[in-house]
């Protein structure tokens, strides 16, 4: 028995604990029943209590009452997730799910797949999107490759956009503080049963700070030279709109762009920190029709898509005696590209339930370009330019039996033209036991991630005869609600298990060309552990609380050593409190453990501690002004080695709706 398949038991028994206790609580108590509605966990509407899935759905409300004012802020309070930034705004962001690579967790927007094909791993950076045009976040977590095909092997990050609803209403924002930072956010929206809008934007700069050694002594006192700031810059622009000619045709018609500027740093050698700078551009559009038939017991859901991402980097850094360095400066473009199109049916198949299938082709693209400038100048050439088709079909049946237990079975086949084929299933359970509004579950399912198209076909590190990562998972869990649903726990105890993980490494199969290596299918991996969360109306109206905890093992098989970056506990504490009407004060905490920031337990990052808080204030029914303080103890730590991260911060902004 591994150490964390022996510490997943201790987690169930915690578990088992948990639940006794619930149930101990619910007893004799009036509830509500958990049906609130997601879109993720089956491709398609369904109640939270009849899922199987650990989920977790952050809302517009959620994220205007904690004040997040990135992505990342708001997904802090997922359990199961870890978020690394490389030196605040701007700086690249990885997100891992339950120990998952950035790049084997899959993220959707409005339903279609942005991870950027253009990277060696496939990971989207999360820097790019900010949350004002956001409706909500489903976070589904576990293997669900089966649902959604490769890339879904830790789990699902669905950003699902604003829609307009009612009269016309029009929103705007401004804010500035520490570090030089301004931002203005603007948007409008409405609709009725026919026709509905929703556009929004936002600008934010900041003079920033430098990416590399800030506010870190040791690297300070190494290098006792002023280091230079590293500015940002951001814009975004979000469009959704939808048409229902009748009550059984629906169109709806989205698309966003995102221009995010970079001042960057080295982070390595004996200069790092250096004047690079990076432009990351990113656009999407999609078309969906939703027609039902046969007397709507058959809903068809055709889809178009498109997105791009660009990337292009100036890259300097130095070499020789630091009197009289040599510059090394060069342009770097990575380009990737999806298009695709796809058919769900989902067929009610009444007390038989609902069938779901479809089928779906999307073609990836990616170019690499490089052009040297110092010390010899010279033209810009092509590196790699790859594209490669996959074809895929899936099916899922869903039955619920005496209106409490709800089973649901999955499968996916997934062809990629010139490289490789798999098969992924999923199955879950969910038992509602409404009396006590308690919901039960458990899933099982197998994972795939094919190689990028950079692991294969770069023509300097690729490795064509690459096959897939693969996985297999499994949890279990506990939803509850008590006292006339003021309070909700969740609990989940989860174990996965990862082959043919890619590494690069020199080894033979590699090409004779390749003397620095090559991606080769080499790697085993684990991780087990548990998710904790409660949501607690504690006085109504007046005080709230929302706590997440993880606990996660994550080893490589093959060493037994931990995984970097990915911390054993983690924790986020969050107090919402209303004293008086129209005011909101909102103080968060967030706890990470002790982590290693590089491969075989290299580099360790000592724990860290950061209180943030939030407070907004209702000036009149349409005005209101508020105040963000972030790192107020002025915590000193890195998320990734050697990139800081912002001192204390202070910022202002006041909002205006009509």
């Amino acid at each position: 028995m591994t150490g964390s398949t022996g510490r997943a038991l201790t987690g169930a028994a915690f578990l088992l604990f948990f639940v006794t206790l619930s149930a101990a609580g619910a007893a004799g108590e009036e509830t509500i029943s958990l049906r609130e509605i997601v879109v993720t966990a089956t491709r398609g509407p369904q109640a939270v209590a009849r899922a199987g899935s650990a989920i977790t759905v952050i809302t517009a409300e959620d994220i205007g009452r904690s004040g997040a004012r990135t992505l990342n802020d708001a997904l802090r309070r997922v359990p199961g997730l870890e978020i690394s930034e490389t030196g605040g705004t701007g700086g690249t962001t990885a997100v891992r799910l339950r120990g998952a690579e950035a790049g084997q967790t899959l993220v959707l927007i409005d339903g279609v797949r942005v991870n950027d094909p253009s990277t060696s791993s496939g990971q989207f950076d999360f820097s790019l999107l900010v949350p004002t045009d956001i409706e909500r976040i489903e976070v589904l977590r576990g293997p669900q490759s089966a649902l959604y095909g490769s890339d879904a092997i830790g789990g699902v990050i669905n950003i699902i956009t604003r829609r307009g609803r009612g009269e016309p209403r029009a929103s705007i924002a401004a804010e500035g503080g520490s570090y030089g930072s301004k931002g203005l956010q603007a948007a409008v929206s409405g609709g009725d049963s026919r026709f509905n809008y929703a556009v929004s934007l936002n600008t934010y700069d900041t003079a920033g700070f430098s990416r590399w050694g800030y506010r870190i002594g040791r690297l300070q006192a190494q290098h006792p030279w002023p280091l230079e700031n590293d500015g940002a810059r951001r814009f975004g622009l979000s469009t959704r709109f939808g048409f229902s000619p009748s009550e059984d045709v629906t169109f709806d018609v989205g698309g966003s762009a995102y221009f995010n500027y970079a001042q960057t740093d080295a982070a390595f050698g004996a200069f790092p920190d250096t004047p690079s700078s990076g432009i990351q551009r990113f656009g999407q559009v999609h078309a969906k029709a939703t027609v039902y038939t046969f007397d709507r017991r058959l809903k068809n859901t055709f889809l178009v898509y498109a997105n791009r991402t660009a990337r292009d980097y100036r890259s300097i850094s130095y070499y020789g005696a630091a009197a009289a360095p040599v510059t090394d400066w060069s342009k770097d473009g990575f380009t990737g590209g999806r298009i695709g199109a796809s058919y769900q049916g989902d067929l009610s198949l009444d007390d038989f339930g609902l069938f779901t299938f479809g089928g779906q082709v999307e073609r990836e693209t990616m170019k690499t370009t490089s052009q040297p400038v110092l010390p010899v100048p010279g033209a810009r050439t092509t590196l790699a330019d790859a594209a490669q088709t996959t074809r895929s079909l899936f099916a899922l049946h869903q039955i619920t039996i005496a209106d409490r237990l709800n089973l649901s079975l999955g499968g996916r086949i997934d062809d990629i033209e010139g490289a490789d084929r798999f098969a992924t299933w999923r199955a879950t359970l969910a038992y509602d036991i409404t009396e006590s509004d308690t919901v039960l579950r458990a899933s099982a399912g197998t994972g795939a991630k094919a190689p990028t198209l950079y692991q294969r076909l770069d023509p300097v590190y690729g490795n064509a005869a690459l096959g897939s990562e693969r996985s297999f998972g499994v949890d279990a869990g506990i939803d509850q609600k008590l006292f006339d649903g003021r309070l909700t726990l969740s609990g989940t105890v989860f174990l996965n298990r990862y082959r043919d993980l890619i590494n690069f490494q020199s080894d033979p199969s590699c090409r004779p060309d390749q003397t620095f290596g090559c991606f080769v299918n080499v790697a085993r991996a684990e991780t087990s552990g548990f998710e904790l969360s409660a949501k607690a109306d504690i006085i109504p109206g007046m005080l709230g609380l929302d706590v997440a905890y993880t606990n996660l093992i994550a080893l490589d098989l093959g060493t037994g050593l931990r995984l970097a970056r990915r911390p054993e506990n983690s924790a986020r504490i969050g107090l919402t409190l209303t004293p008086t009407p129209g005011l909101v004060i909102a103080p968060s905490l967030v706890l990470v453990d002790t982590r290693y920031s590089s491969a075989h337990e290299q580099d360790r990052l000592p724990p860290y501690a950061r209180l943030d808080l939030f407070a907004s204030y209702d000036v009149s029914e349409r005005v209101s002004i508020f105040l963000r303080g972030e790192n107020l103890t002025n915590a000193r730590y890195e998320e990734v080695k050697n990139f800081g991260t912002a001192g204390r911060s202070v910022y202002a902004g006041l909002r205006a709706t009509w």
